[in-house]
């Protein structure tokens, strides 16, 4: 069963690499690109190799091998 994490953001968008450093999910960037690039991050449920894809409100990042859903407020 995948949790859900909703997230909040006061700016337009978020960068998927800087998401998944600001939810703890990495603890680096140099993490989170790694995780990114081997297409195990999948953003509105496609795979996205992109680190620096904006999210906006509405958009849900998935990572189905930690079980985990976030979604942007």
């Amino acid at each position: 069963m995948m949790k859900t994490d909703k997230i909040s953001i006061s700016t337009d968008y978020i960068k998927l690499d800087s998401l998944l450093k600001f939810a703890g999910v990495t603890a680096t960037g140099g993490e989170a690109k790694e995780i990114i690039g081997m297409g195990k991050v999948l953003v509105n449920c496609e795979v996205c190799q992109m680190r620096g894809k904006k999210l906006r409100p509405g958009d849900r990042a998935e990572l189905p091998e930690l079980g985990l859903t976030l979604e942007i407020e």
